[in-house]
């Protein structure tokens, strides 16, 4: 049975919450619920449904500056650099907003993915409107076509700060995008040659950003500078057949020459493949088999170079046999924000609205996104034009996990458990009645390790053994005392769910619990 061949059988629960985690950070218990039973089709078409744009973000006065250009004018140079520091922050927080709160839906992961490809960090282009913008264009080509989308990320304002477009002229041409172009965004490192890189930063003479760091209120944009073109021919190596890029002068001769390169690098077989790889470490694992490469990667390089359409592709990968094969469950290293962003999910937490509640609305968007950042996953912020490591380095995909990360994600999660300190944050998610994987009643017939069980079993991508359940059940939950007063202990609760006394015995009992599972490396794997 081929690998790409798709996955016929009713989802189970856990392959939902399986399929879920990858695509969307997570589930909700409900969301699971809904699913489980369910054909992937099913899944899949309510994955790759067209979402609406969402709204732009907002300061605490829900004031824009500018219906066109998020992020609006600011009078001077100076206050453009207060302006923008402030509003950069607020962009991140946005997007923080809008992964925890997300429908069943791919598009968050997927503009992620996308963000760390096409990489563009906000130290180094610090004017907002550019960033959003670029967040805009990774948001509509998204699931689109990858052609159009090299294309028309080649040409974006903040790519042509980031490496270096504008400077990139006739006579002195800037190899900067050019390389990246090949060895970053398609055909991949050792599939060109030095002289291709030369032949490529010619080709993208001319293009320059506008508008940038100005003090009107002009939007981002681009142009193409006619006489800033080299208008020789290129000729590229062996590697590309030694095609030859026809030289061209005019107006429309940037646009001609851009789409002749980008059609030769997508011809050449090698691009399919890379990308498909780059989704396949993504969405699965870091290790790739020779059976993988064979009876995975290829074939689904093939349907992807038809016609360089995202979505198909996608679909194919998450509706595959493969996919659903047991031993790829738990088999990546949770990224911080698959932790965070995942974990709020997984208890059904809900953004305070940033309309009626703004105070709260900013004080947990700040406070998550802090956690993502010091996590070294700063979105909008990768530490080199790589991305993070952890997805192009192979051989270090587990850094995500250091002597400087542990002990971090394990107090993200002691702080979901046990609710927030701050004064303005109410993010006590596990309170009792939230915990819809516990019975209302214990009885003789579901014991105390049957509700740990199924508790384990929600926010776990693997079973724990007889001796783990046991363990948690002797330990963390009952702290010694005999596993049987449990059942006491929460039936009283369910009788008298307003007595502290008793919420708090049940309470204290759950959250060390929960803490403890939460803590475990099984609870790392994603």
């Amino acid at each position: 049975m081929a690998l790409i061949d798709a996955y016929s059988q009713n989802l189970t629960a856990r392959q939902v919450s399986h399929l879920l985690r990858r695509t969307a950070f997570g589930a909700t218990p409900t969301q699971i619920k809904s699913f489980t039973g369910k054909k992937v089709d099913t899944i899949v078409q309510q994955l790759f449904a067209v979402q609406p744009i969402p709204a732009h973000p907002t300061d605490e006065n829900q004031m824009t500056s500018h219906d066109l250009v998020w992020g609006g004018p600011a009078t001077t140079d100076a206050d453009r650099n207060t302006f923008d520091g402030v509003r950069r922050a607020r962009l991140k927080y946005w997007w923080m907003g809008l992964m925890v709160n997300q429908p069943v839906s791919i598009s968050e992961k997927m503009t992620l993915f996308w963000q760390n490809h096409f990489v563009s960090t906000s130290s180094d282009v610090p004017d907002v409107r550019f960033l959003y913008r670029q967040n805009q264009l990774l948001r509509k080509f998204a699931l689109g076509n990858f052609k159009d989308f090299v294309v028309e990320i080649t040409k974006d304002p903040t790519m042509l700060i980031y490496l270096s477009g504008g400077s990139n002229v006739v006579g002195k041409p800037n190899e900067n995008y050019g390389r990246e172009l090949m060895e970053l965004f398609t055909i991949g490192r050792g599939n060109y040659t030095e002289d291709d890189v030369k032949a490529a930063a010619r080709v993208l003479t001319g293009w320059r950003s506008l508008n940038y760091r100005s003090t009107t209120v002009a939007a981002p944009s681009f142009e193409f500078r006619s006489a800033q073109h080299d208008t020789a021919d290129k000729i590229f190596s062996d590697s590309f057949q030694k095609r030859v890029i026809k030289g061209r002068a005019g107006a429309t001769s940037g646009d001609d020459e851009l789409k002749d390169l980008i059609t030769m690098i997508l011809d050449q077989p090698e691009t399919a493949r890379f990308i498909v790889r780059k989704f396949y470490r993504y969405f699965i694992q870091a290790d790739i088999s020779a059976q993988v490469e064979k009876e995975f990667i290829e074939p689904l390089a093939a349907i992807f170079r038809k016609d360089y359409e995202l979505k198909p592709v996608l679909i194919a990968f998450f509706k595959s046999q493969h996919f659903y094969d047991e031993i790829l469950y738990g088999s990546q290293i949770k990224s911080p924000m698959d932790l965070i962003v995942g974990t709020l999910r997984n208890f059904n937490y809900v953004l305070p609205d940033p309309v009626k509640d703004r105070t709260k609305y900013d004080a947990s968007t700040t406070y998550f996104y802090a956690r993502t950042r010091e996590q070294q996953m700063d979105i909008i912020d990768q530490p080199s034009v790589f991305g993070w490591r952890p997805y192009y380095d192979t051989d270090f995909y587990e850094i995500w996990i250091n002597s400087t990360t542990l002990a971090l994600r394990g107090a993200w999660t002691d702080y979901v458990v046990r609710g927030a300190t701050g004064a303005n944050l109410d993010i006590n998610t596990l309170s009792l009645p939230t915990l819809t994987s516990l019975p209302q009643v214990l009885t003789d017939s579901l014991s105390v390790y049957t509700m740990v069980r199924e508790l384990t079993d929600s926010l776990l991508e693997f079973p724990l053994t007889d001796d783990q359940i046991k363990y948690i059940v002797e330990q963390p939950l009952m702290a010694g005392s005999p596993y049987y007063e449990w059942m006491t202990i929460w039936n009283d609760y369910i009788k008298a769910p307003t007595d502290v006394m008793k919420k708090s015995a049940a309470k204290t009992r759950l959250d060390r619990m929960t803490a403890y599972v939460l803590r475990l490396a099984e609870y790392q794997m994603g």
